[in-house]
């Protein structure tokens, strides 16, 4: 037994002296050493030392590489603009949406991942429909830009979700107003006069910045706007993929082909 105990005490000593071997503090090289931001990306929940949620951040990422889309007050409405992403003659222009109508008096136009957008589409309308049948009335829109983006937020608050990776641009007309937001992937919103999402939204907001004033007419609205996008392109615009929608005080209305290519047809051809 005095054997075994001893055999077992020199084990432990040197079990020991290794492990203070390993943890002896390495000579000052003269190096800062930088905090590690590795692993805070792996979960919504977790905030970086710098206070950055970086899946949120990445949500916003997807919506940048989204194609353009645009908004803008005009004196009666707002009119809403977007260019889609046709990467091949096969795909029938029609089948990709990037518009959509909530009630009679908005509208909705979407960046980023559409398969995100339709979610937050129908779940606008359920919104809508509630306002509708409990108080008789249609929703405000300010309060149900509200509801879709604490939808959002509870999607970056809590484990095993990701943030949508899409944003809004959400245009509408009610008692209170004229009324264009913005929503962002972590749930805040922003009204604009005038406002983009996208991969072009830098260029289409300097655009609107220089040229947009307040009671515009209609077609000075909807010119304004495909130009905004045209330089966002910095081409010209292919008629297939062009897509505009206008929301007033006689409801939401989807402009068809043949209307957008004769406001197409009023933009003066680009420079060379």
């Amino acid at each position: 037994m005095v054997a075994k105990s001893a055999n077992y005490t020199a084990a432990t000593t040197w079990v020991v002296t290794l492990i203070l071997i390993k943890c002896r503090p390495k000579e000052h090289t003269g190096e800062i050493m930088q905090p590690s931001g590795r692993g805070y990306d792996h979960g919504i929940t977790t905030f970086s030392p710098d206070g950055r949620l970086f899946q949120v951040e990445y949500a916003r990422e997807s919506v940048k590489r989204g194609t353009t889309t645009a908004g803008l007050k005009f004196k009666e409405g707002v009119v809403l603009v977007c260019d889609k992403r046709i990467i091949s003659r096969l795909i029938i222009p029609e089948s990709i949406e990037k518009m959509f109508k909530i009630d009679n008096h908005v509208g909705v136009a979407t960046s980023g991942l559409m398969a995100d957008a339709r979610q937050l589409v129908a779940r606008a309308r359920v919104e809508a429909q509630i306002n509708r049948i409990t108080y008789g009335a249609t929703v405000p829109v300010d309060v149900l830009v509200k509801k879709i983006c604490d939808f959002k937020q509870s999607f970056t608050q809590y484990g095993g979700s990701r943030p949508f990776g899409t944003a809004l641009l959400i245009g509408g007309v009610d008692d209170n107003g004229i009324h264009l937001y913005e929503t962002d992937p972590s749930g805040a919103y922003q009204s604009y006069h005038a406002g983009a999402i996208g991969s072009g939204r830098n260029t289409v907001i300097e655009y609107f910045e220089k040229n947009w004033k307040e009671n515009l007419t209609l077609n000075a609205a909807m010119k304004m706007g495909l130009e905004a996008l045209r330089h966002a392109n910095d081409a010209e615009l292919n008629r297939d993929a062009v897509e505009v929608a206008v929301i007033d005080s006689s409801g939401y209305r989807f402009l068809d082909r043949d209307d957008v290519n004769k406001q197409i047809d009023r933009l003066k051809p680009l420079e060379e």
